[in-house]
Formats: structure tokens, sequence, C-alpha cells
């Protein structure tokens, strides 16, 4: 069964919203009113609602480095991981961590990056060669 997940969550400003989920991510617009915003995150429907951005904290564990939690984000293939790396690079996006290589050679291998949106909400985006060793061990 193919499934598409909805995400729904806070921003302070629909314009800002538009600017980064739109134009830095190439997410397109959806449905929207004058208290939010619908945008087809790479075939996933977020809805962006005017108010306060979760509460989140550095508790996660990414090998050493601390990463926000709770987060959501994605899983692309290496080819479109790329390209939204080289555009949030090319939008000088401050990244949480860096995008990188983790586990290279094993089982899993993927490439990831944090990073936030305007508003503090937290995105993981993972790349895979193969998106079928998800979850190898």
């Amino acid at each position: 069964m193919k499934s598409l997940f909805h995400f729904a969550f806070n921003v302070r400003n629909l314009d800002v919203a538009r600017q980064f989920y739109g134009r830095v991510l190439g997410c397109a617009e959806g449905r929207s009113t004058a208290t939010w915003v619908d945008f087809d995150f790479f075939g996933h429907q977020l809805s962006l609602h005017l108010g306060e951005p979760f509460h989140t904290e550095c508790t996660g564990q990414v090998d050493d480095e601390s990463v926000p939690m709770p987060h959501f984000g994605l899983v692309l293939a290496l080819p479109d991981w790329q390209a939204i790396a080289q555009r949030l690079q090319a939008a000088h996006t401050k990244f949480v961590l860096a995008p990188q290589l983790r586990f290279a050679g094993e089982p899993g291998e993927q490439w990831t990056m944090f990073f936030c949106d305007p508003f503090g909400n937290p995105i993981e985006i993972k790349g895979f060669k193969s998106l079928d060793t998800l979850y190898a061990a």
C-alpha cells in the first residue's frame, strides 16, 4: 500500500513560509486561506498555519552531534537529495547538521542534513542510493 503523510504545524508568517517552502525548497503551493497554506512537500501534504511553532530541544543524537527533537523530514533518492542540498546551500541556509554521508560502506549507507525553516521548525532530509536500503541494519 502506498500512502502519503499530512503534517500540519505552525509558522509565524505565511509570506516568509511561501518564500522558504515554495522558492527555496521548490514545493508547489496548494490551497490557502488568510490563516494557512498547503504545500506539496515532495508528494506529501504540509499545512502551515499561523501560530507559534512547536517547542524543540536538541536531545536527539546523530553520531556525536545533538539534533532537534521532534523533527520531520524526507527520504529521497540520492540525486534528489543532492539537488535539495544544493538549493539550500545556494540560499545560504544555516545547517544544524551540514550535508554529510553516514554509515559509509555499511548497510543503510545514507546522506543526511538537518536545518530549520525560518520559524525554527527542524527538518531532516536523508538520501539513499537505493531506497530499498532504508531499513537495512
